[in-house]
Order: C-alpha cells, then structure tokens, then sequence
C-alpha cells in the first residue's frame, strides 16, 4: 500500500486537485529535506510554516503519509490544550487516512495490542496529564527502544516551549514532550505553526531551534495578509474605526445584508466575529448592543430601502461567488431573519460554551475574547470588528486573532472594520511575515525577524533573554577593535566613492561585499547586520542604502564616537535605509600605522531587530 497515493487520492475524489497538488509537492519537499537520507539515531528538529488557516492539516497528513512509505511506523500528532480540537483532529484522522491504527488519548491498550503492525497515529492535546500518560505508555511498551518516532506539533509555538527557561528551570509540558521524544531511539519532531517568531527565536541550548523550514504557499482562493493589508494602499474591504464615529450599526447592517445573499443564493451560513478584547464586561457590552441595532433593525426595516447607510452598503457588495441579487430580494429575506429572530448573538469567552455546532449554519454574530484564537475556525467569516487593544502587542498574538483569513470567504463580500492604528500594526505584521517567507524560500537558514520598535514578536517568557537580543534601528554601531582582511581590496573596493560627496545611495549588494571584508569584536555583532542585509535582500533583491566614505581621519582607536558631528547629522536625514559609513584611518592613535577602515552601520529606525547569540 502506498500511504501518500491512497491520502491524495481521497482528496482528489473531493473534487480538490490544486490540494491534492499541494500535498504532493509538500511532501515530497519534505522528504528531500529530512525522510530520504535520515540515519535512524538523531533527534531531528524542523519547523512547517504555513499561513493562518491556509490547510496545515491536510499538509500534515501528506506528511504522515509519505513518512509512512519512508519507513516510519509512529506517529504522535499534538493538539493545543482544547477538548473539541482534539476530537475534531482525531474524526479528521479517521475520516482521511486508511490503514492506520489511529489511537485517542485513552487508547493505550490499543496501541500496545497493535504492536506497531500498522503504523500508528496518536492523537493527543498538549495538556500535563496527558503527556504524562503516555510518556509512561510508550516506555512500559519499549516499542520506541528501536524505533524512530515522527511528532508532529501543531501550534508548535503555543503552548510546546519552556516557559521558565528564564527562571533556569522547565515547565511541565515542554518537559514531558522532551521525555517522549528522547525515550525514542530517534526522531523527527516537526513544529508546525502559521506564527512562527517564538520558535525562529530559540536557542540551540533550548533544544528546540529548528534546523530546517519549510513554507508551503496557500492554495488558489486564498485571503491572507497580503490581501486584507497589501504594502500599497488600504483595499476596498477596510472600513476605518475612530473614536469619534461608532461604525457597529454600520457593520451590522453589512452583516444583514451579506447573510441574505448568502443565504438566497445556496449557503448554509454567513458569519460576524466582534472582538473587543479579552475583558468579559465588553462582550457583554457590545452583544447588547448588536441586539438592540437588531431591534431597531427589525422596526425600521419596512422604511429601510430609503436609508443612504444601507444603500450605500448594498452598492458596494461585489459578490464573485455568486451573482448580486436585487436589494428588494435581499431586504425581504432580512425581514424574514429578524422576524424570526433567526440571527443568532453567540459570546465565546471563559464564562460561555460555545460548540463550532451553533455557528455552524445560518446567520450568527459572535462576540469574544482570547477564544477567538488558535484553532478556531468560522466558516464564512465575512464582517469582522476588531477593536482588541494592548499595551504590549505581540505579533504571533495578533495574528492569530486575526481570524479572517481562510478559503471561502467572497473577496467581494468581506468587510474588516478596525482602526488605524492597529491596521498600521496588521501591516507591519504581514511584511515581516513576506520577509520570513523569502528567507526560507530562498533557502536563508539564519532567518531573521524584526519589528517596529512598538510591537514584540512573541511572549517574552519563552525567550532566553540571557542570549537573545536586539539591535535598535536608528543607533550607530561601531567596532573598537575591528581588521581589514585585505585593506588593500577594500581600499580598491571603496576608490569610486570621492570623499567630498556627501553620500551615495547603493545597492545593499554592496554595503553586504564592503562588511564581508571587515572582521571585528563579537559585542559589534558583524554576523548579524550580514544577515539582516541578507533578510531585506530576501525580499526586496534591488533594496538601497546610503553609502558615506571618509578618509584620513586621525581618531583615537577605543574613541566613543566615531563619527563627526556633520558626518552623524548627514546619516540621520537617512531613516527608513541603512546607512554605512566607512572612515579611513590615518594609522595613528593606536592603529599600529595601518591606515584600517572602519565601519559605522545604521539600520532603519524606529525597528526593533532580533537575533540570537549562541
């Protein structure tokens, strides 16, 4: 039987050929990248980066399934901390893949009767006892005393890394996945997740840094970042929030008018996410006041075709999954929905159950906090209302909430509402992600990240703050004790360039050659301004700097500054490049007569620039 034909099979018979496709490539990426030549005695570590809710499932179970075929016969495939999850991961599994012996969390004795005469997959959410059991379960089999074993972490990033790795100790979950991953004679332990800045920031000494990443693109259909915040201008589905003009009766009405069109043309359901915050008291808040725009909806619908808001809506839906219907047509099934009060107002929050079952169909507005998270999925999803605030804003948090992203939602339907601050932050997110993914597919192992100076990557109790840290965007930085491998080639390199010119805007290309022939101290981090040059390249492969070169500066080796006044004052007009600054000594002052080049980098401000130091 060959595992990976018989899963794409089943998804092509589903009518989805361009999924199946995706499979295929994934898996046989992967398979290059760490199945084909592994040795059967390491602990591989690597990371499955795909884009919020852009099917990392299916990707996964092509995976299993070419592993399979390679030879592997264990599978333990990890959910976050949520009972409905894990049943839904686990009806998954029995639905898609054949052959398997697929175990629950309570199905020990099922996997020690199989005695891995099929392969296995166990299906467990990340959660202490659990682990726990079945840490205990596999060592009193000692089936894995010989046998490698495949994990496959979903959401890798939420709740899998050492939360005390600050406090010098190991919190109980990141323990027991370390204990069932090393009870194995070998492993491959993929993380897979769509916000990965918490796992490309760990330290080899954690011992969950990955040593390869893999991207897979979403499919055709898709709305992502790049739709919703596009580095040009704001699009059409964007309607701006401020303090002074409460768009919630606006947005309702969007709802209303969506989930009639919808509806009348052959969906089952049509869907309105509010998200406030995490504060129980706005959920509250804002559910009554969508019952009482309902309400008023409901008296006013008969004179509602005059109202200019409501037209004005009805003109810019531009539905490309079905043909627009007449406002008459759409007015008439909003009338019947709020006369049979059939739109219904769900809270999803620690004090409310909320089953996928009762947003499953018709027309729903849901309201909530930190349950909107990961995980979650509304089918649908075409008005959203984001107004979640924090001090501290973290990017893979945020991105996560954003739960508008997905496949079937009509382009022509969907409306964001939310202010301009955190759209600015939304699209701050999205372009650090454009530069992850070109790092990665350009085949850049030393991926970096780096942020407004605003907003952090992730937690910051999951960072070994000890080794990693930050380059602050807009600062000069300089080597005190820095070498010229050949001074006579960077002598060479930097002739064009007439000191009395104020500066020169070049390629990055460039200021990335001039830096390769600097060696310096390790607290000037050289390594890490080349790769964050190679980060920007990445994506923007003609990206500019400003290049300034002086000679026959006669400054003390050790000075604490290196620039003049002019020279700094000229590299601070620069603030969204880098700015190189290239000084040639005289020899004197402690330069042991050489007449060395050193150089003075700045990068863009206001960024916060992450790396790690091993």
């Amino acid at each position: 039987m060959n595992y990976l034909e018989t899963y794409v099979d089943t998804i092509r018979h589903r009518g989805n050929e361009l999924l199946a496709q995706s499979i295929e490539k994934t898996a046989d990426d992967i398979e290059k990248k760490c199945l084909r030549d592994f040795d059967y005695v390491s602990h591989e570590l690597g990371l499955l980066f795909g884009n919020v809710q852009s099917g990392k499932t299916a990707q996964m179970f092509g995976i299993i399934s070419q592993a399979v075929d390679d030879g592997f016969a264990t599978f333990i495939l990890l959910t976050t901390d949520n009972v409905a999850l894990q049943q839904q991961t686990l009806h998954r599994v029995e639905r898609d893949l054949k052959g398997f012996c697929i175990c629950g969390e309570n199905d020990g004795k099922l996997f020690a009767d199989n005695q891995l005469e099929q392969p296995v997959i166990i299906v467990l959410k990340k959660n202490v006892r659990i682990l726990k059991l079945w840490a205990n379960i596999l060592r009193s089999t000692s089936f894995m005393a010989g046998n490698p074993l495949f994990i496959l972490d979903d959401e890798a990033d939420a709740a899998s890394l050492n939360t005390l790795v600050n406090q010098m100790r190991q919190s109980s979950i990141n323990r027991y996945l370390q204990e069932i991953r090393d009870q194995s004679s070998s492993s491959i332990y993929l993380q897979v997740t769509g916000t990965p800045q918490a796992l490309l920031l760990q330290t080899k000494f954690s011992s969950w840094q990955p040593s390869f990443t893999y991207y897979f693109r979403p499919g055709k259909g898709y709305l992502g970042g790049d739709f919703f915040f596009p580095a040009d201008s704001k699009p059409d589905c964007i309607t701006t929030l401020t303090k002074d003009d409460d768009k919630l009766q606006q947005a309702v009405w969007h709802h209303l008018l969506v989930s009639a069109q919808i509806l009348l043309s052959g969906g089952k359901v049509c869907n309105f996410l509010i998200h406030p915050g995490v504060r129980i008291p706005s959920h509250e808040k804002y559910a009554k006041c969508v019952r009482d725009e309902l309400a008023r909806a409901k008296q006013e619908i008969k004179s509602i075709g005059g109202n200019p808001m409501v037209a004005k809506l009805y003109d810019e839906l531009m539905p490309q999954k079905s043909e627009k219907l007449p406002f008459d047509q759409l007015l008439a099934k909003i009338k019947e929905l709020l006369a049979q009060e059939a739109i219904q107002i769900l809270i999803m929050n620690g004090q409310h159950e909320t089953p996928a079952e009762m947003y499953a169909k018709g027309s729903n507005i849901i309201v909530g906090g930190n349950t909107l998270g990961r995980g979650v999925t509304f089918d649908s999803l075409h008005t959203i209302y984001y107004t979640r605030t924090s001090k501290h804003p973290q990017a893979d948090t945020m991105w996560q909430h954003s739960r508008m992203f997905g496949y079937d939602r009509d382009p022509g339907l969907i409306r964001l509402y939310i202010d301009d601050r955190l759209y600015r932050l939304f699209a701050d997110i999205n372009t650090v992600n454009n530069v992850i993914i070109a790092q990665i597919e350009r085949g850049i192992e030393n991926v970096k990240i780096y942020y407004p100076e605003t907003l952090s990557p992730t937690r910051k109790n999951v960072l070994d703050k000890g080794r990693v840290f930050t380059i602050a965007g807009g600062t000069n930085y300089f080597p005190s004790d820095p070498q010229n491998k050949t001074i006579d080639d960077l002598t060479e390199l930097l002739q064009p360039f007439d000191e009395k010119v104020p500066s020169y805007q070049v390629s990055l290309h460039l200021v990335k050659q001039i830096l390769e022939h600097i060696t310096a101290e390790q607290e000037f981090h050289l390594s890490s301004f080349l790769s964050f040059i190679d980060a920007f390249l990445s994506d923007h492969p003609s990206a500019q700097a400003q290049l300034i070169v002086r000679r026959n500066r006669d400054i003390r080796k050790g000075s604490h500054a290196l620039l003049s006044p002019n020279d700094w004052q000229l590299g601070e007009n620069f603030t969204a490049s880098i700015v190189l600054t290239m000084y040639q000594m005289t020899g004197n002052k402690g330069w042991n007569g050489k007449k060395i080049w050193v150089p003075n980098i700045k990068l863009p401000d206001q960024v916060d620039y992450y790396d790690i130091e091993e």
